[in-house]
């Protein structure tokens, strides 16, 4: 195992260490969780004439392989929108698709089904739940108004957006709120919502933070309700 650069963070009652990579790891379970992959997104364009460059899906592999070999996991959890749309793991390229066979098959690997990928299809092994709930934490795809029990959610790909030096600067970062914490998308071609958008200080349920995880420490950013 090669050590991951994290920043320590307490949620729940649990201790978490989230990556610069914007995935969050939880030692206690040995899990490995990301959010929002959006694999064979290209593809899905280049079906409507739109053509990005067809290498999304295993950049985002590459780089979510090189935190299961570093970190080992025992789990991974993938939080809805791992693929663009219910047809995305057929169009797989076979480098790509021998990869995720790969990294399925060495953890016990879920899939939180999402906006995008509500409809389960072969996805290269794995298990596929609509959520789940993990020693008092709620892992679902989106945000539930009301929900009363600490959640972990993605799908609104927060990005932090501020001007250093002059220059606007954009980060992928994190959402706390009092009971819940939104991941951004891991995804190589995922944009990303504004972190200060109303729709996700609604979904954080209260007074929240954007978090940065650096390799050392996490920088906090208060956003205004």
């Amino acid at each position: 195992m090669v050590p991951v650069p994290f920043a320590a963070l307490a949620f729940a009652g649990h201790d978490w260490c989230a990556l610069p990579q914007g995935a969050l790891y939880w030692p206690a379970r040995r899990a490995l969780l990301v959010a929002d992959l959006h694999l064979e997104k290209a593809s899905w364009y280049a079906r409507g004439g739109q053509m990005l460059p067809p290498y999304d899906s295993i950049g985002t592999l590459t780089g979510l392989a090189a935190l299961v070999d570093s970190l080992a996991p025992e789990e991974a959890w993938c939080l809805g929108d791992s693929f663009h749309d219910v047809e995305g793991c057929d169009r797989l390229p076979a480098d790509a698709r021998a990869l995720l066979t790969r990294l399925t098959a060495a953890t016990r690997w879920t899939w939180i089904t999402g906006n995008h990928d509500r409809v389960y299809v072969d996805r290269c092994g794995g298990e596929a739940v609509d959520e789940a709930l993990v020693d008092g934490v709620v892992l679902r795809h989106e945000a539930a108004r009301g929900e009363m029990r600490p959640e972990l959610s993605g799908h609104f790909h927060p990005k932090l957006r501020v001007r250093v030096r002059g220059k606007l600067v954009a980060r992928r970062c994190f959402i706390a709120g009092p009971r819940k914490l939104i991941l951004p998308a891991f995804g190589a071609l995922t944009g990303g919502l504004d972190a200060t958008h109303p729709e996700i200080v609604r979904a954080a349920g209260g007074p929240a933070e954007a978090l940065v995880a650096l390799p050392d420490r996490l920088l906090r950013f208060p956003l205004a309700a």
